[in-house]
């Protein structure tokens, strides 16, 4: 029974993969559109997430059986006997669960993100820029800031800020898989990722939106060329190429504006950190990773005002329901440091 329960854990998250995988073979097949597995700087998601968390499970054994070991022959005897207490089957299944039931929500909301302008062709940006207006006391938000922060050193460190979200969410989610202490640790965290990805697509059809950048190009073009603007353009060329042509275009359609998932994710990510209770310092570096994403959001003009308070709304709500669906945590079960596992234990997945 306790191992039912532990694989239990991925309830959710495993319906939302099944579900989302359905809808967007549902979607793409009504619009005559081809699913295809969303490329990184990095190459396939298919291929970048398992090499991450292989890296994090050598760091997770590596380190301890050197500490075990007295000479060659006594590594490779303590890196078995390390092997052997912190990954049986059990653990590496819940693993694997957690991995696939991850990829395949992303993989289904990058293609239901890539089906928006087939399937709305309706956009929003007219009012949400006035909206933007109204909400910033008549001003345009991202001038505004460029005003105020400047368009030298603050446009590189937004930059790389925003940028540090590609790397943040493959490294995050494979610490919670391989570092925590519970398995539960690992679902919740793959659970709220999740129903973001889901919340996120589900707002982007609600009003579909461009976002000012490219709604309004002309309010950014006194910022410098940094990879933030490499990706702009990018993600408007492949807009381009897909639109014109979807069934012989390489890519995936990736610009939506409402809501913001950058804001959504990264918040997650520190309301996680704190329901887990980590470290004081990596509570901090996320609430100041957030604070900068959600300048940078507006700064570049990827976001409206609004989108990002949507965003906010939908981390609340993923962490809430993340939390319920895998029962809460026990306090035993996430310590005060980041690397997470006592040496001695061996009961490493308990619920």
């Amino acid at each position: 029974m306790l191992h039912n329960a532990r694989y239990r854990l991925y309830g959710l998250a495993a319906a939302l993969a099944v579900g989302s995988s359905l809808l967007a073979v549902l979607v793409a097949s009504s619009l005559d559109l081809q699913l295809r597995d969303p490329d990184g700087v990095a190459g396939p998601a298919w291929v970048r997430l398992p090499l991450i968390v292989v890296a994090f499970f050598i760091a997770d054994v590596v380190p301890r059986a050197l500490g075990r070991a007295g000479g060659r022959q006594g590594f490779r005897s303590a890196l078995d006997d390390v092997v052997r207490e912190r990954w049986d089957r059990r653990r590496t299944v819940l693993v694997l669960v957690g991995l696939a039931s991850f990829y395949a929500t992303y993989v289904s909301y990058r293609n239901l993100k890539g089906s928006l302008p087939f399937a709305r062709d309706v956009l929003h940006d007219d009012a949400l820029l006035a909206l933007d207006r109204a909400m910033f006391l008549g001003y345009d938000p991202g001038p505004a800031l460029q005003a105020l922060l400047g368009t030298g050193v603050a446009a590189v460190v937004l930059s790389a800020v925003y940028l540090a979200f590609l790397a943040f969410v493959p490294l995050s989610l494979g610490a919670a898989l391989v570092w925590a202490r519970s398995a539960r640790t690992g679902a919740f965290y793959v659970t709220a990722l999740s129903l973001n990805w889901l919340m996120g697509a589900a707002t982007y059809y609600l009003v579909p939106s461009l976002g000012p950048v490219f709604a309004k190009p002309e309010l950014f073009v006194d910022l410098p060329e940094t990879g933030v603007s490499a990706l702009q353009r990018g993600l408007l060329e492949n807009r381009v190429e897909v639109l014109a042509d979807p069934v012989a275009a390489g890519a995936i359609q990736g610009i939506a504006g409402f809501a913001s998932l950058h804001v959504s994710i990264v918040l997650t990510g520190a309301l996680v950190a704190h329901r887990l209770g980590l470290h004081r310092a990596i509570r901090g570096a996320m609430w100041a990773f957030f604070a900068l994403t959600v300048v940078s959001t507006v700064y570049f003009g990827w976001h409206y005002l609004v989108d990002d308070i949507a965003g906010v709304g939908m981390a609340f709500a993923a962490v809430w329901i993340a939390w319920r669906a895998t029962g809460g945590m026990p306090e035993s079960s996430v310590p005060a440091q980041w690397i997470v596992a006592d040496e001695r234990e061996t009961q490493h997945i308990g619920v």
